[in-house]
């Protein structure tokens, strides 16, 4: 099979944000990362293999001059050490390793030095998706013509629905090229006339690049996970938001705030950090419910919740977006990150449900290791060892 990931920023912006958040707090940690198929599919009689080639491929690919002085140019809140990071930086097959059992589940591990194997996500997942969208035939099957309608259509709505949005979708795209047209797509409607909405770019670094969009994007659930077990559960938000507004300098102020449920992030929620942040990121959970105990916590902290921006990115259709949107009436800043509903709403095709997500961690090579997990705010979401999450979940009732 053709190698499928051939740019080294056909990434999302947040794994670079991340990776130097990792270089700067806690160089010496080294992490175990877990692929988890929600669906549960039973993947084609070599699927491996085929998954095995495409990241031994990997090793190949590296950061070219372009795409450094695009990131320059756009990420400035990067230093200019870390793109000489950048360059010499490799992908390590060695650190990922990936099984088959006897019914074609797929198994994988990530393992190695955080600040290196944080790379490998995006590339696993968008891999494994269109390797799976090439075994069904739905790329054989893909109708170009009818789906460049279907963007267009879509943008339509999304610009004349007055929604702020961009796109997410890297991670289960059908394929790097119908991402790329939802992308060139997107950008034309946009430019073709005044909307009351607004076209924000896209988390795909090399695809912002190539149509010259701003990236989008800047924390992930992992710090949490990670920083829960150095200074638990009922500070680690807190100990990451310190940490990452330290390490930017206040830059990338949108914060991922579910990783624990809603209740132990608004329970220790700080004026000073609140007041720093732009925003907070929705990923799981009630938009509706959500949107209002963030409203009533910046009141309680004597902050304008209008000032604040609010961008919510939980599995949504474009309906649904406008939905809270006409919801949000102007009370926050309201914007919206769009991923598998861009990237694989595909005539005839069945999207995957795949993450990998952290499980261990230890901050330096000599310290013993610990599970890292995810609660969120709907159970559904909740990942890693179950003995500790109940656990967790029992001291945050």
């Amino acid at each position: 099979m053709k190698q499928l990931i051939t740019h080294f920023t056909d990434n999302d912006l947040y794994t670079f944000t991340c990776q130097y958040y990792v270089l700067k707090t806690y160089p010496r940690a080294e992490v175990e990362y877990s692929f988890i198929d929600r669906n549960n599919t039973v993947y084609p009689e070599g699927f491996a293999a085929l998954l095995q080639e495409q990241v031994d491929y990997m090793r190949n690919v590296v950061i070219t001059d372009e795409e450094v002085e695009y990131m320059t140019n756009h990420c400035v809140y990067l230093p200019l050490w870390y793109f000489t990071f950048l360059r010499g930086y490799r992908f390590n097959p060695a650190e990922v390793a990936i099984s088959q059992d006897a019914e074609g589940h797929l198994s994988i591990k990530v393992r190695g030095k955080w600040f290196s194997t944080i790379m490998w996500e995006m590339p696993l997942l968008s891999c494994i998706s269109e390797i799976m969208h090439i075994l069904r035939g739905d790329i054989d099957r893909y109708d170009a013509a009818l789906e460049e309608s279907r963007a267009r259509a879509k943008a339509e709505q999304i610009f004349g629905g007055g929604l702020t949005l961009g796109d997410m979708g890297t991670r289960r795209r059908l394929s790097f090229d119908h991402q790329e047209m939802v992308i060139r797509t997107m950008k034309e409607v946009y430019e073709s006339r005044q909307w009351p909405g607004k076209f924000t770019g896209t988390s795909n670094v090399w695809l912002a690049m190539k149509y010259n969009l701003s990236p989008l994007g800047t924390m992930s659930h992992q710090l949490i996970s990670f920083e829960e077990n150095v200074s638990g559960v009922f500070e680690c938000n807190y100990g990451v938001m310190k940490k990452f507004s330290d390490v930017f300098d206040g830059d990338n102020g949108i914060y991922l705030y579910d990783c624990f449920g809603d209740k132990v992030f608004f329970s220790n929620l700080s004026k000073r950090m609140a007041m720093m942040y732009k925003g907070l990121r929705v990923d799981s959970g009630n938009e509706e419910e959500q949107t209002e105990k963030i409203i009533a916590k910046y009141l309680e902290l004597g902050i304008d919740p209008a000032t604040k921006q609010v961008v919510f990115s939980n599995g949504l259709n474009i309906d649904r977006a406008i939905e809270i949107h006409k919801y949000c009436a102007g009370r926050v800043q309201d914007s919206y990150g769009v991923g598998t509903f861009l990237t694989c709403d595909v005539t005839g095709c069945s999207p995957m449900n795949i993450v990998v997500k952290l499980t261990k961690g230890r901050i330096t090579e000599k310290r013993e290791w610990h599970d890292c997990v995810k609660l969120s705010c709907d159970l559904t979401k909740t990942l890693g060892n179950p003995a500790k999450c109940e656990y967790l979940k029992s001291l945050l009732k």
